[in-house]
């Protein structure tokens, strides 16, 4: 495969560029996005082998862990080796992995720069793959073959996944910040007892060695090691001696039947202890390589590294030593680590692609970058969704205030037909893919066993392709699907990551750089109004309800409240353009305020308040409780008629809030227009000044939605509460008649009708939250 360039010239992005949309559009058309997209791998994490080096230098970093609660098995540090210095905003990172019910905080540590041999990289490779390979595969038989194919790798000049795990330093081993012994524990070498032996005092009953399958072995090699039983296939981690029991002591009872631990294997196994006066060694079973970045995660069967056993030493063959349990625990959670590093450096490669050629003052944390190109597939503690949001109403704002200051003469629906040819997810997928994005979202669970353990020569972890970028190269891991729609999605997280911590001028940088070309400058509304406001419009009043905001052209007012069945020739236009830029600049201004006011809320809930605060019924109903309807200027005999019915079911409404979905009743489309039209009106009067709009309209809004009082939407709660159940929603029957609308749904679950009920209001809307809710309301109460 040829390498493919990730730079962006300014032509490509001038044929690009969103607002020049009619032969775009027609192109995105013609060309069928393809989901199978490439998996990219940090250029960091990448190397070439250097056997023939004489000295490496590695970058040290040092991982540090810790419990947030009490366990009986501590965890160690673990140092971290790189070939290429990390940036310090992934130098630095920190955050928690999910063990049980509780979790455990990592933090980087810059520690030091060493220079190794090409015989000390060649051990470091040996140790790691021997823990990691015994920690996923729970045998030894891969173990050989792969430490086979160590010796011939560092002979290839190949480029593979090339760092160092291994364990810290303890205290009395200081200045060195490596623990070289644990290094040097593979291979087990039984007759290298003296150059390792420390004075460990064993039990009064206890000879100083023991009778082992690698021979005779000290007792301060056997206590902390990992050792192999033959005639059961397993590993285990060797803790101590148990200092009352051998070969002769009765079981512990598990059976009605007591026997001795000779008379068990022998009849079990067909074993005869010859040194049945050994003591017995303490051991546990190794523990199991898990994803612990998944958020909510909870362990769903009883773990066995947990529970100890009893083995005689002489059916044990010592595989590493010396090795502590602690050890191999912290190693079991690195792999979860080394993701969460990868996916960071990912979102580094993005940040530094898209930044690379910025002449502004741009910053953005690569945390927000990593969030934003995170799915809720991966199940973690962080994902795109409430970026999304963000960056999906700023995305809205920016392309609408650009195109109603560029086409003074279209009308709403003419800017809203080029609007959606910029905002589709179809315009958004191709410019995301022509910026080469696809290839850094993560959108996959972390699977441990996929995870490639750094030096192990085999096919998994070549990787044949590089792609080059801005002088930099960048790898691909194979291919994965991934949809259209996610894309997009990706894009605008990313909009919304570079304006939640670089602001507006971030965000319109990235737009920009994605090909969506838009500015922030104001220009003047050319408007030709030839009757006085006043005479047709209290404004005064209005402007009172607007929190006093005071219009400096008053015509704007009169355009946001002229319906379009009232035309006079003193009036050039209706409410519809403005309409058309409030609805944006709302929807903006208010969901920046709930990103901001609640930032440590869980993703996806930005989503769901943003959709309570931002929707028809509110807007109608703040309409009718302000009075506003009584100042719009119409002809429509039908228009009055369905006002006058919206007024009349206000009445019987809750006048606490504004927000939410609780009305069973429809309201007029046209009062919730007024409302926008007025926020259009006051963001071009006031030169296009988004805070003015908020402070005129947010008291007529109050009070403003939060986590504690969102109510859900019924539809998305019927889908939720569907999805738990696992209950097959069938399609919908709607239909419209007399200007009833009725709504069926119906809800299977095996193979048998579960539920089905009927609701008629005013519009399908409505109907469509009635039978939701009253599904709901049968569900719960069953």
């Amino acid at each position: 495969m040829e390498p493919i360039n990730i730079e962006i010239d300014g032509t490509q992005q001038q044929s690009a560029a969103a607002l020049l949309v009619e032969e775009a559009t027609q192109e995105l058309a013609s060309e069928p996005y393809d989901d199978q997209q490439p998996s990219y791998v940090p250029p960091e994490l990448v190397k070439p082998w250097c056997s023939n080096d004489a000295s490496v230098l590695y970058h040290c970093y040092l991982i540090q862990m810790k419990p947030n609660f009490c366990s009986d098995i501590p965890v160690n540090d673990i140092v971290l080796g790189m070939r290429s210095e990390l940036d310090c905003d992934v130098a630095n990172m920190n955050f928690d992995l999910g063990v049980g019910k509780s979790t455990i905080t990592v933090n980087f540590k810059k520690a030091a720069e060493i220079h190794l041999s090409s015989e000390q990289i060649l051990q470091c490779r040996r140790f790691q793959i021997t823990i990691f390979r015994i920690l996923m595969d729970h045998n030894l038989q891969k173990l050989e073959e792969v430490l086979e194919r160590l010796s011939v790798g560092q002979n290839l000049e190949v480029e593979s996944i090339d760092y160092l795990l291994l364990p810290a330093a303890r205290m009395h081993q200081r200045p060195f910040i490596i623990d070289w012994e644990c290094v040097m524990s593979v291979p087990f070498r039984s007759e290298e007892n003296s150059e390792y032996h420390v004075d460990s005092s064993p039990p009064n009953n206890c000879s100083r060695v023991l009778h082992t399958k690698n021979g005779m072995v000290c007792t301060c090699r056997i206590q902390n090691s990992l050792v192999y039983t033959p005639h059961t296939g397993l590993l285990y981690c060797i803790t101590g001696l148990l200092n009352d029991l051998n070969g002769n002591s009765r079981m512990i009872p598990r059976r009605r039947r007591a026997r001795t631990y000779k008379t068990h294997y022998e009849e079990k196994h067909g074993i005869k202890l010859r040194f049945d006066q050994q003591l017995l060694l303490k051991g546990k079973h190794i523990f199991k390589v898990q994803n612990y970045l998944q958020s909510c995660r909870q362990q769903t069967e009883k773990d066995s590294c947990h529970t100890s056993v009893e083995l005689p030493p002489e059916l044990c063959s010592i595989v590493m030593s010396p090795l502590s349990v602690s050890n191999l625990y912290s190693f079991s959670l690195v792999p979860s680590i080394m993701h969460r590093l990868e996916s960071l450096l990912l979102a580094f490669n993005l940040k530094r692609m898209v930044l690379d050629r910025c002449t502004e003052n741009v910053t953005i944390s690569t945390i927000k970058v990593l969030e934003a190109i995170t799915t809720k597939h991966c199940q973690e503690n962080l994902h795109l969704e409430s970026l999304e949001a963000l960056g999906d109403s700023f995305l809205k704002y920016a392309a609408s205030q650009q195109l109603f200051k560029t086409y003074q003469n279209d009308d709403e629906g003419d800017l809203t037909e080029k609007k959606e040819k910029i905002i589709s997810n179809a315009a958004l997928c191709k410019l995301g893919c022509d910026c080469k994005l696809p290839g850094f979202i993560r959108n996959e669970c972390f699977d441990p066993k996929k995870w490639i353990i750094p030096g192990d020569y085999s096919g998994s972890s070549f990787l044949n392709e590089k792609l080059p970028f801005n002088e930099k190269n960048i790898y691909i891991r194979g291919t994965r699907k991934i949809k259209g729609k996610r894309v997009a999605d990706v894009v605008e997280a990313l909009i919304g990551a570079f304006l939640s911590t670089g602001g507006e001028i971030a965000a319109i940088y990235f737009m920009n750089w994605v090909g969506i070309k838009v500015d922030l400058f104001h220009i003047p509304y050319e408007r030709h109004f030839q009757v006085q406001p006043e005479k047709l419009i209290d404004v005064r009043h209005l402007e009172s309800l607007l929190n006093n905001y005071s219009f400096r052209d008053p015509s704007l007012l009169l355009e946001a409240l002229t319906h379009g069945s009232y035309m006079l020739p003193q009036i050039p236009g209706c409410y519809e353009r403005l309409e058309f830029l409030g609805d944006a600049v709302l929807d903006y201004v208010i969901t920046a305020h709930l990103y901001h006011k609640y930032p440590d809320m869980s993703p996806g809930l930005l989503t769901d308040m943003r959709s309570a605060s931002v929707n028809n019924i509110c807007y109608a109903r703040t309409a009718v409780r302000a009075g506003l309807h009584k100042h719009i200027l119409a002809s429509d005999c039908v228009l009055h008629t369905d006002i006058a019915n919206t007024v009349n079911n206000f009445g019987s409404l809750s006048a606490e809030s504004t927000f939410g979905w609780e009305s069973e009743t429809y309201f007029s489309e046209v009062l919730a227009d007024i409302i926008e039209s007025l926020a259009g009106a006051i963001f071009v009067d006031s030169e296009y000044d988004k805070n003015a709009v908020f402070k005129s309209i947010r008291p007529l809004l109050e009070p403003l939605v939060s986590p504690e009082t969102m109510p859900l939407n019924p539809a998305k709660e019927f889908h939720d509460y569907c999805q738990k159940m696992q209950y097959i929603m069938k399609k919908p029957v709607k239909s419209i008649q007399n200007g009833v609308a009725t709504r069926t749904i119906e809800v299977e679950a095996n193979g048998v009708v579960k539920y089905t009920h009927t609701s008629t209001a005013s519009n399908n809307d409505t109907a469509k939250r009635l039978a939701c809710r009253e599904f709901l309301r049968l569900s719960k109460g069953n």
